[in-house]
């Protein structure tokens, strides 16, 4: 399909690029006889609730009223949301996707007792159902619970807890009331010499400006509106805080870090890991930030000048065929079995690539267990936009094999292995357009593409989860959380980590109150280890390791059937060392190196 001015309507779209949501349900007519089946049967809930301790009969009678309405549920939810996502302008659409969510809801109430009920049964119990024979589908959901019984609490505390809730995600909600909302940018110039509104959708494209006056001014304007507000910013971020600190105590947690761990049951020492390995490793980064300074030709590197490319992308339009054709070649090491499973999801409509008016905008990987995966693009043509399909179609091909290898109840896997499988199909991506002909621009890209990679989710997420720790840290060691004290903390930091070529500004240091993932402590670490396991990974598939490739797709078929540190050592690497951190890091380096060369 051609790239022209003018966005087509939906239905201008040729069907070969639009995804077959036919596929879960032939029509509207069909998934309303699901809905009002689940609607129906949620009541059966009620029948087991307090009696999941009876009998190992009552108790898998539950669990399996639970995978069946779980299946239809799934269905309907991704069926309803997707087909508004084609065209948000469609009232029709919208409503249908509001009714899906409401049934979820309805569905998720419904049974909200089970989990607490099993973790509060007595240990007799438990042991009792793990020894039974016709229990064995879940016996590693009782072992993990057995694991965490020592944090639960009595079912009436368990109660005040669950209620306790609300209260504490009030920080959250009135941080991003106060940023999305509330806040008001000023305006900035921009290249053109219009005036715009600055907002933070905006900021990152300016922040990435040719223009250093325009990227300065859009700084220095975001950091400054934050600033106006660090008295606020730090009372909600420290009661955030204050949150994670009465939960772990509560529960016997030895800190906020270990609770925070102990969900995905990941020992401290390998976030300390994270932290340590890569603060032993800054220099390359030092001089990647020196490299910047050199090739911009800038006396002191700026907090502005990071994220500008060091050279512009290729201007060169990529038809979609010829995306599907780099993809493909990329993905060549993963073996004909996997790329039967690509060609499957390119040949049979899983994907939606074009624009049309009113398409929801950015890109993701979709579905439910009992339908295909799908994924969402916006496919313009630039080679960012084949490096998404990798990506997406890495998320999708990891949910088709673990739907497909492994029951409901262990079929998606963990947050902390989501990004694994799509990183480990961008790194394969660029090692193979790198091993191509290329002009020296495109090479310079590609390299710095890279470097960005792994800058912006190795350093930058290193530095902060090295924030949250220490921040943590003091506050339960009872020192007051005032807005100097997390300032001073941010600007040591990111003198620490951009070394001695960088200059921070005085704006940067309440950078720590725009980022909304500190009000999910704890969570950025993943974003490391998810690219180092991927960088490791590909580069064992790529060196032609033995059995690196039977490992990788038992990998994707795993689901959550394990822990995600044993899932990720049986494909060849142990998260708990300072390997795969190391392997990225040296990556980072040869890397560099090569830009260096090139660029004189």
């Amino acid at each position: 399909m051609p790239f022209s001015g003018d966005l087509p309507e939906r239905d201008q779209v040729d069907s070969e690029f639009k995804w077959s949501l036919e596929d879960i349900y032939a029509d509207q007519e069909k998934m309303e006889l699901d809905f009002q089946r689940v609607h129906k049967d949620l009541d059966k809930f009620g029948h087991y609730r307090g009696k999941l301790g009876d009998s190992a009969a009552l108790f898998r009678e539950c669990m399996e009223l639970e995978e069946v309405l779980g299946i239809a549920m799934g269905k309907i939810l991704v069926y309803c949301t997707m087909k508004s996502h084609e065209d948000t302008r469609n009232t029709g659409f919208q409503g249908l996707a509001d009714r899906a969510m409401n049934l979820m809801v309805r569905f998720s109430t419904a049974m909200s007792f089970v989990v607490p009920e099993i973790t509060a049964l007595p240990e007799h119990i438990l042991r009792h159902y793990l020894s039974d024979p016709d229990m064995s589908l879940y016996r590693f959901m009782l072992e993990d619970i057995l694991r965490q019984k020592p944090h639960v609490l009595t079912p009436a505390e368990e109660e005040i807890m669950a209620r306790a809730g609300e209260i504490s995600h009030a920080p959250e909600t009135i941080f991003s009331m106060l940023s999305n909302a509330d806040m008001k940018f000023p305006f900035v110039v921009d290249e053109e010499g219009r005036k715009v509104e600055l907002t933070e959708e905006r900021y990152s494209r300016f922040i990435k400006s040719r223009d250093r006056k325009v990227r300065k001014k859009a700084f220095r304007e975001l950091h400054r509106t934050y600033g106006k507000y660090e008295n606020s910013l730090c009372a909600m971020y420290s009661a955030s805080i204050k949150s994670d600190i009465f939960h772990s105590r509560t529960r016997s947690y030895d800190s906020s870090l270990e609770a925070s761990l102990d969900g995905d049951n990941i020992p401290v020492s390998l976030y300390e890991n994270v932290v340590n390995t890569v603060g032993l490793n800054l220099e390359c980064l030092h001089e990647y930030v020196s490299l910047r300074r050199k090739v911009l030709g800038i006396r002191k590197v700026h907090m502005y000048d990071l994220y500008v490319p060091l050279v512009e992308e290729t201007t060169r339009e990529i038809p979609y065929e010829k995306a599907l054709e780099m993809v493909r070649g990329g993905l060549a090491p993963l073996g004909e079995e996997y790329l039967s499973v690509l060609e499957k999801g390119f040949r049979e409509k899983w994907i939606d690539v074009y624009e049309n008016r009113g398409k929801r905008n950015g890109a993701y990987s979709w579905g439910s267990y009992g339908t295909h995966p799908y994924v969402l693009l916006n496919y313009n043509g630039t080679l960012r936009d084949v490096f998404t399909l990798a990506h997406e179609m890495g998320h999708a091909i990891h949910s088709w094999y673990s739907h497909k290898e492994q029951p409901y109840i262990y079929g998606d896997y963990s947050i902390f292995l989501a990004e694994v499988a799509s990183t480990t199909n961008e790194s394969l991506l660029i090692e193979h357009l790198l091993s191509g002909d290329l002009e020296t621009e495109e090479r310079i890209y590609l390299l710095n593409y890279q470097l960005e990679q792994i800058r912006t989710t190795v350093y930058r997420q290193t530095l902060f989860a090295e924030f949250e720790r220490d921040i943590h840290l003091l506050a339960e060691q009872g020192n007051p959380l005032t807005p100097d004290l997390l300032k001073n903390k941010w600007h040591d930091l990111n003198e620490k980590y951009y070394g001695p070529s960088i200059l921070v500004d005085d704006e940067t240091d309440i950078e720590w109150a725009r980022i909304p993932h500190f009000y999910s402590a704890f969570y950025v670490y993943k974003y490391v280890t998810g690219l180092a396991a991927a960088t490791t990974l590909s580069s064992m598939i790529i060196s032609g390791e033995e059995g690196s490739r039977k490992r990788y797709l038992s990998f994707l078929k795993a689901g959550s059937s394990r822990y995600s540190l044993d899932i990720l050592r049986g494909a060849g690497v142990d998260m708990t060392k300072p390997e795969p951190l190391e392997v990225t890091l040296s990556k980072f380096a040869q890397v560099l190196e090569e830009m260096k060369g090139l660029l004189g």
